[in-house]
């Protein structure tokens, strides 16, 4: 690593890697990025640094992007690798493109409704480009009651369920779930069904009929689809991100072209924020959005960031440990009591343990085999396998 060191203007000290990196994905156009990284490129960088740590964070094709015109000062070798990963990506995102408008047709066909989100409809949505963003799979959202149709639907399309569930089990996980994945030929959960923002143990009961009621539209290849608005995604995003620590830049990225949005509505976001009790995970995304990528906070809510401390001591661990590269045990017991720490009413705390020690899943069900009438008796399956991970923790 080189050891120039860039103070931001949050204060953070960044290196000059870090420093190359964060000026390529700030939510400036690419002409306003320009002299920001001609200053940076006048101090010595470690191309293979740059090069390990935007791929980690799942931004080389941001990099790519800025870097484009500075055709003297950006080695041959990193140009080219830098290329051939934009050239890669788009490939598999033109696919992903058609595929899911492939699927979505069927599923208009069929009278079903059904919301793309993340992906390659984020990048559409919020970069005005499908190569922009890591080309992954395709997340839809649904209602509940319609899944059984939709898994027929997509096996005329040659896609099958991951997990393979009894009718039992996926009555069950329609309930403590939030997800189905399935596999095509081109690769496995490379389609994914979602029910919920995320697992009921988390606590975070986002009502999915008014999601679908809010829905904006957004242009893929020409196809017209329904997709989360810009107020919903913010909120999606963030309680996403929190999940995984925040673990990842091109999160941060994501929420930063949403913030740049005109009319954002934060009246309606912090009212549903509380409402939802993630007024700190959206505090603390907030936060790092500042620090990492200079977006401003927004004028209503500064002074309640300000006013959360524990929100601001959480961003300032979640900072630094972006910026170590360490990752975050999701099943350790310091990873539950963060989830705890994020949620700043106590009710909501209580309904996190509740739900994560009740709530069985897939593990318990492979685990024991229980027949239809103890299916009840799989919650203490769960405690006592949760238990025990603790134990061993």
């Amino acid at each position: 690593m080189a050891s120039t060191e860039i103070t931001s203007g949050s204060g953070t000290i960044f290196g000059a890697e870090w420093s190359l990196l964060l000026a390529a994905c700030s939510a400036l156009s690419n002409n306003e990025k320009q002299d920001p990284i001609r200053q940076l490129l006048r101090n010595p960088v470690s191309w293979k640094s740059v090069l390990d740590l935007a791929d980690r964070h799942g931004t080389l094709l941001l990099l790519h992007q800025a870097l484009t015109t500075r055709s003297q000062e950006v080695p041959a070798e990193t140009k080219l690798r830098l290329k051939q990963r934009h050239q890669i990506n788009l490939h598999k995102s033109l696919f992903l493109a058609r595929e899911l408008i492939r699927i979505i047709d069927r599923l208009i066909q069929l009278g079903i409704e059904a919301m793309p989100y993340k992906g390659v409809t984020l990048a559409e949505q919020m970069y005005g480009d499908i190569s922009l963003r890591p080309a992954g799979d395709i997340d839809l959202l649904i209602r509940p009651e319609d899944l059984s149709r939709i898994k027929q639907a997509v096996r005329e399309l040659d896609y099958t369920p991951h997990d393979d569930l009894s009718a039992a089990e996926e009555r069950a996980y329609l309930q403590s779930g939030y997800e189905c994945a399935f596999d095509s030929q081109a690769g496995r959960n490379l389609l994914e069904v979602q029910w919920a923002i995320q697992p009921r143990f988390y606590a975070v009961d986002y009502d999915m009929q008014a999601l679908f009621r809010r829905a904006a539209t957004v242009s893929v290849a020409g196809h017209a689809m329904k997709t989360p608005s810009p107020e919903d995604q913010l909120l999606i995003l963030s309680i996403h991100a929190a999940k995984h620590v925040w673990g990842r830049l091109i999160w941060l990225c994501d929420i930063a072209r949403i913030l740049q949005l005109p009319a954002l509505n934060w009246k309606w976001i912090d009212d549903e924020a509380n409402v939802l009790g993630i007024a700190r995970i959206l505090r603390v995304t907030l936060l790092l959005t500042n620090r990492f990528l200079g977006s401003p906070l927004p004028v209503l809510l500064e002074g309640n960031v300000a006013a959360d401390h524990q929100a601001v001591r959480l961003a300032e661990k979640a900072a630094a440990q972006i910026i170590s590269g360490n990752s975050c045990d999701v099943e350790s017991l310091a990873y539950f009591r963060l989830m705890m720490h994020l949620r700043e009413r106590g009710a909501d705390q209580v309904r996190f343990l509740q739900r994560l020690a009740l709530t069985p899943g897939p593990g318990e069900w492979q685990a024991v085999h229980l027949p239809a009438p103890l299916f009840p008796l799989y919650r203490l399956v769960r405690l006592s396998r949760l238990a025990a991970r603790l134990a061993r923790a």
